[in-house]
């Protein structure tokens, strides 16, 4: 097992209080007392239509049984990951199997591409682009400063897949450069996928600003 380096990074607060309210997601509230939503309460507009297909396709009982499944998973192995880039010692043996097997899929690449750490599981906002949200990971890989997003999948997900994915990398970015001035440039999905597989995506932030952008608008102007 390898020994992560850490950063001592300054946001200027500890964290940030949250609010959830039916119907409207998730809120940050800012040490200034502004409300903004979080980025992947934003980003769901992108895919509330195929989601509402979806329940109607294979019923509310399934659906919330499939999503409680995956939700218990990504919230394991997000656990799982931030404990070992910690550098904590894990008892895989008291976990649920698939998160057991997802981050044994994982534990190469943390292993073999993370450098030193700058933030984990960090609350940030942006005055800009009046959004929040907590990112997984603010680390080198490959030797770059990235964002580094963890996932997790059911199934095999192509780049134009997951263009959400990458927006919402991209506000991290822009988050953590407003809140610490240090710009970073690199976005990095880790994806694991049942029986075994990872996928890793990496992209540029400035490919998916403009984008991030006009999604955040269309998000509040729905709001109006």
């Amino acid at each position: 097992m390898p020994t992560f380096r850490h950063r001592n990074i300054d946001l200027g607060y500890e964290t940030l209080e949250t609010e959830t309210t039916p119907g409207s997601g998730r809120c940050y509230c800012t040490p200034a007392g502004k409300k903004y939503p979080s980025i992947t309460t934003v980003l769901s507009i992108l895919s509330k239509d195929s989601i509402k297909e979806w329940r109607a396709r294979v019923g509310n009982e399934e659906a919330n049984r499939v999503s409680r499944v995956a939700a218990g998973r990504g919230t394991s192995v997000h656990s799982l990951v931030e404990d070992y880039l910690n550098n904590k010692e894990l008892d895989l043996k008291t976990k649920m199997p698939n998160a057991a097997a997802s981050f044994r899929s994982i534990q190469p690449v943390l292993d073999g591409r993370i450098g030193e750490i700058y933030a984990q599981e960090c609350a940030l906002y942006s005055d800009h682009l009046r959004v929040a949200g907590r990112c997984d990971l603010v680390a080198e890989f490959d030797g770059k400063l990235s964002i580094v997003d963890i996932k997790t999948s059911s199934r095999v997900k192509t780049a134009d897949d997951v263009h959400s994915y990458f927006m919402q990398e991209a506000a991290y970015a822009i988050m953590f450069e407003e809140r610490t001035g240090i710009p970073v440039n690199r976005l990095v999905t880790v994806m694991s996928v049942d029986f075994g597989e990872v996928i890793v995506f990496k992209e540029k932030r400035d490919s998916w600003t403009k984008v991030l952008i006009e999604t955040i608008n269309q998000y509040y102007n729905q709001q109006l």
